[in-house]
């Protein structure tokens, strides 16, 4: 499997896209939330980069969950191996493509990645613990998506419980693992930020903020939206708390240079763990860039039969 990873706003939709049409591959999308229907401008999920040549490269997993509820690690990946042997079973090139990191070690890892069991060791602890050292626990294993994970002393405590268990996953290797190979997209920080600052003023006139109130129409309450982070959380707090425009923008800005990071930093962890990135520069012109994933897939097949023979 070819994996195509890379922080917000490089362009790794479109190259997997243009790789895919070369050897007629199909992609399966690691996004957490490109899954939800509904969820089309503020998710980023640009289907027009699929289109090459008048027709449009098969995708995986995007729009397969109802917006307003919750979609897991545990069920991407349950959702993923049903895509992986689909695609696999017609004797296409798999290439897995987004931002999510966990999603990604979620695939390569070859788990059947159970629900979370409880953990009564960690539980019996949890229950000698304040609400604040138990909130700052969880700060530690990731950002707060919401506020509802600690205003609940029960759901603080199974928020840690799932975080744990992702971090002992995500360090663990399995003999079942897939046998892939990881592309990552770069780009300088300081371009990164001006190409989110564009896409955001983009977004915006297309109708980000209208997608958010259909939403709401829904009924789908601002605290839910808060779950989904970003563009949901700040333009449902214009929307709904009476923040200013300005100030949205500012925070949603801010907020999506801030996750841009974060994906950097979780991917330097992987390759801290022993995966091995190939990095692509960003700022090459795609038929480079797809040269040079060409060569570097030629070097990896050959090592790869070098092994074999010996």
């Amino acid at each position: 499997m070819i994996v195509i990873t890379g922080p917000t706003a490089t362009g790794k939709t479109r190259l997997a896209a243009l790789l895919a049409y070369k050897i007629n591959g199909e992609i399966i999308s690691a996004d957490s939330r490109q899954v939800f229907r509904g969820m089309d401008i503020g998710t980023g999920k640009d289907l027009c980069d699929y289109k090459i040549n008048g027709g449009i490269i098969p995708y995986h997993l995007i729009d397969i969950a109802e917006a307003g509820t919750e979609f897991s690690v545990f069920q991407f990946a349950k959702y993923f191996k049903e895509s992986y042997k689909n695609i696999t079973e017609r004797k296409k090139p798999v290439i897995l493509c987004g931002g999510t990191g966990l999603y990604i070690q979620a695939a390569i890892s070859g788990f059947d990645f159970p629900e979370v069991p409880k953990d009564e060791t960690f539980r019996k602890f949890a229950s000698n613990q304040s609400m604040e050292e138990l909130t700052n626990l969880l700060t530690s294993y990731r950002s707060l998506h919401n506020t509802s994970d600690i205003t609940d002393r029960e759901r603080l405590t199974r928020a840690v419980e799932i975080e744990r268990f992702k971090k002992k996953f995500a360090s663990s290797k399995s003999e079942n693992s897939i046998p892939h190979i990881i592309f990552g997209v770069q780009v300088p920080r300081d371009i990164i930020r001006r190409r989110i600052s564009k896409r955001l003023d983009q977004r915006l006139q297309e109708g980000m903020i209208d997608e958010v109130k259909a939403l709401l129409a829904m009924d789908i309450s601002p605290e839910r939206l808060d779950y989904y982070g970003l563009e949901y959380r700040y333009i449902s707090q214009y929307l709904c708390n009476g923040i200013s425009y300005n100030e949205m923008y500012r925070k949603l800005e801010i907020a999506i240079h801030q996750f841009a990071k974060r994906q950097m930093t979780w991917f330097r962890r992987m390759e801290k763990q022993g995966h091995c990135i190939h990095w692509i520069d960003g700022l090459k012109n795609e038929d480079d860039k797809l040269d040079e994933i060409h060569q570097i897939l030629a070097t990896h097949s050959l090592n790869i039969l070098e092994k074999i023979e010996s």
